[in-house]
Formats: C-alpha cells, structure tokens, sequence
C-alpha cells in the first residue's frame, strides 16, 4: 500500500512437497538445512503464489460486478460489487504480508492502493469532459484517482449511504474502467510470479542455487522477514496511527466502506500467513518451523505476540474512523500489540535469520 501524502520475476516452478508444522520444533533427526530449502520453496508455492491468484480472481468478480451495476442501476447490483470489493480487499490486504518483488519493483502496489482519494481532483475529473476510458485510467498521474479507494468512493459515496439510483453515469463510466484496470494489474502481478510469466516464484524457490535475484538463501529470508517488519510498522506506525494521532477520519485508509479496521487486521493476518505458510487451505513448512528447529522459545514468543496483535482487534467494534474518536484507548491497545509484534520481529527474529541462515 502508498499512501498519498495529505499534508497539503523465466523458468520452470519446481513444486517442493511440504510438511504440516506441529508446532513443537518438528522431528529432532529433520535436518535444518533441507527445511530452510523447503520453507523457501512452500512459501512460493502455498502462499505467496496462490494469494496473488486469488487476488487476480477476485478482481476479475469485482470488475463483473461493476459491468453489471454499470449497465443496470439496482441496489441489488450495487450490494454485489461492494460485496465483491470488500472481497478483495480481504485478499489483497493479506497479500501486503509479503510486498517484496514485483508488487514493488514494478509499482503494481501505488497503481492500485494509494490512498486517501482527492476529492478536489476526482471531482474535477468527473466534472470535466476528458474521456474515461482504460487507456485514460492507465495515464493518469495521480495515482490516488487509480485503484480500490475511488471505487470504494464511488460505491459507498462519501457519507457510506450510496444509493444505486445516485451514482452517475459517468461515476459509473470511471469505475468500470477502474475495474478493469485493477483486474488487469492484479493478473500481471499474478503473472509476474507464476511458471508461465516472470516466474519470480522459481526465483525465491531457488534461492542460493541460481538464483536470479538472491544469491543466498539468506538474502530470500530477509526479504521475507523484512516483509513482515514492514506491514507491521505500515500499520502500527502509519495506518493506524496517522489518523489516530490528527484525530482525522478523513485520512483513514478505507473510510467509505467502514473496512479499515477490517483491511488492518488483514494485514496482519497476511503476516502470519507468511509465518507459518498457510493461505486459503494451503499450508507447508513456515518460518515457524525453522525458528523451532533451532529455538523454541522464540517461535512461541513470536506465535504469541502474532495471536495477540490479531486478536486485539475484537476490541475495535466499531468503523477505525469512529474508533479514532470514541474508543481511542483499544485503538491504542492494538497500536502497542504491532508495536510489540514489530519489534520481537526486528530486534529477535532478524538476527536469527543472519545468524542461522549463513550460505
């Protein structure tokens, strides 16, 4: 995710099997160098993969409902593309728990998820006779007017009471197009990891043994290690706190739709996912395991403090926009259990992943 300032990877994919985690440090006799291969390998293919696949459906779901809703107004099709917005942004929020690669390098994230939307330039733009067609969308600057949060604009309207019989016709215009958009950056990012593309998967799969892009297995950990430190600082010390600490909802990342606390728990979530390499009913050999091979009780610190950060949110029950101002102490509470998670990440987990990982 970029947020808008508001101050004003070809090769084959070698499929590795994989070993549920049990937890408790794993067989004794498992050898750590033939896991710390495998946790690369099933994390290519049992989470980073298969979520941008799921990412590249479910954006294909939104941009059919939106060709619906566009050609016919009911509330009824209006509720099927929030549905299926909120739907992906589930996907997508979990997949900021590994923003290394392409997603990166080749600015499918900002293309997508900057935020928060100008109102002053969208409305010039709606108000203005430029054409919004595809090629349009793709060419425009401000990439806040790009992606999920001016359809979520466009969807819930500003106050979250849309009515499908108030969206315009040329609202309708810019979102299908928006859609289409975001569908087809979702299936190049989807692309850019898969067997048939850029293979970026093969890539991390083959870390420290021709890799392109990691000459050591210990710099394809990092990446990931550093992935998780990123979304958690994104969040703890961004996301939530920006708008917590101006007291602004305005500034909220997805405060339309009401889906920011949603959308923040997501990403942790996603982090975890990365973990413990589990998405959507895949699971392999994690991070968790690994760090239990050769230290026991930081997996349990590090399962405990993920668990607590996830957990915290329950006490948010009310939209992050709201929750900014009526219910500041859980608000706070959940900041300070990132915090906590971001730090034992950094501060233990790193300098296990340097000291471990030496080839």
């Amino acid at each position: 995710m970029k947020q808008l300032s508001i101050l004003l990877a070809a090769g084959s994919l070698t499929l590795f099997a994989c070993s549920k985690d049990d937890n408790n440090g794993g067989n004794p006799n498992e050898d750590f160098n033939t896991v710390k291969t495998t946790v690369l390998a099933d994390f290519a293919v049992k989470t980073g993969l298969p979520g941008y696949s799921n990412l590249k459906d479910k954006a294909t779901t939104l941009n059919n409902a939106i060709t619906a809703l566009n050609s016919s107004a009911t509330d009824a099709n209006l509720s099927a593309a929030q549905a299926a917005w909120r739907d992906m942004r589930s996907t997508w929020e979990q997949c900021e728990g590994y923003l290394f690669g392409p997603v990166e390098d080749d600015n499918y994230d900002p293309n997508m998820d900057t935020w928060p939307v100008d109102y002053v330039q969208m409305d010039s733009l709606l108000a203005s006779s430029n054409a919004l067609q595809l090629t349009d969308i793709e060419n425009l600057s401000t990439l806040s007017l790009r992606g999920y949060h001016p359809i979520e604009y466009v969807l819930w309207g500003k106050d979250g009471k849309r009515t499908a019989a108030s969206i315009t016709a040329r609202q309708k215009q810019y979102i299908t197009s928006l859609s289409l958009d975001l569908k087809n950056i979702c299936t190049a990012l989807y692309t850019s990891w898969a067997p048939e593309g850029g293979n970026y998967a093969s890539k991390v799969q083959t870390a420290g043994s021709g890799s392109s892009v990691f000459a050591k297995k210990q710099e394809a950990y990092i990446a990931i290690v550093d992935g998780l430190i990123g979304i958690c600082d994104e969040v703890g010390s961004g996301k939530m706190k920006e708008p917590f600490d101006a007291q602004d909802p305005q500034i909220v990342e997805s405060p339309f739709s009401g889906n920011s606390a949603i959308d923040f728990k997501n990403n942790i979530t996603g982090a975890y996912n990365v973990y413990t390499c589990k998405f959507l009913g895949n699971e392999g050999t994690g991070l968790n395991k690994l760090v239990a091979m050769k230290n026991i009780s930081l997996d349990n610190e590090i399962q405990q403090k993920f668990q607590a950060a996830i957990t915290s949110f329950n006490s948010i029950t009310v939209p992050y926009e709201q929750a900014i101002l009526t219910q500041k102490v859980q608000c706070q509470n959940t900041m300070n259990a990132i915090n906590d998670l971001k730090a034992t990440l950094e501060e233990k987990l790193r300098p296990f992943i340097i000291t471990n990982i030496t080839d």
